[in-house]
């Protein structure tokens, strides 16, 4: 929809409807102190139906759109808890930013599995889970893309650097 990336409205909508999420992907390793720029939040939420009723609430709050390469503003789209569950990923805009879902990340078993390690991050008063270093890592490394592998090496630093001076 807009190029201008804002992720702090979108984090504020999903936390007020209650959306019970973890941030994964490039957001979470920047919020982890990793040197790289995104232009995208990626989440994982809890499955149950209850709380995809809340996200899709949110989803409908935000405006939300298919994201496609071929029509910048998205296409709308209708959505209830199932239809959401009934896919793996989705690929969405905002007018703050793109949003996209990962139900099951690679080299995860999702939500839970994540949640499990997660920290909460506070935000300008929004706190939010943020998948554990070690989490993004894992996954990135089973996503093993060219844009992954890039980052992989700093990642790793980072955290042998935490497990360094959590020793000393």
């Amino acid at each position: 929809m807009d190029d201008a990336f804002d992720p702090l409205p979108i984090l504020k909508v999903l936390a007020a409807h209650r959306v019970r999420f973890v941030v994964i992907g490039g957001y979470a390793a920047f919020l982890q102190h990793a040197p790289f720029l995104t232009n995208d939040v990626d989440i994982t939420p809890d499955q149950s139906a209850a709380n995809l009723e809340r996200l899709s609430a949110a989803l409908t709050e935000l405006d939300a759109r298919i994201r496609t390469q071929s029509d910048p503003e998205g296409l709308p789209f209708n959505h209830n808890a199932a239809s959401l569950a009934g896919v793996r990923v989705w690929n969405l805009t905002t007018p703050h930013g793109d949003l996209d879902i990962s139900f099951v990340p690679n080299g995860t078993t999702g939500y839970d599995d994540l949640a499990a390690d997660a920290t909460d991050a506070t935000i300008h008063g929004v706190t939010i889970q943020v998948a554990s270093l070690a989490d993004i890592i894992r996954s990135k490394q089973a996503a093993n893309r060219p844009k992954d592998q890039r980052v992989l090496p700093t990642l790793r630093e980072i955290l042998a650097y935490r497990h360094a001076k959590n020793r000393a």
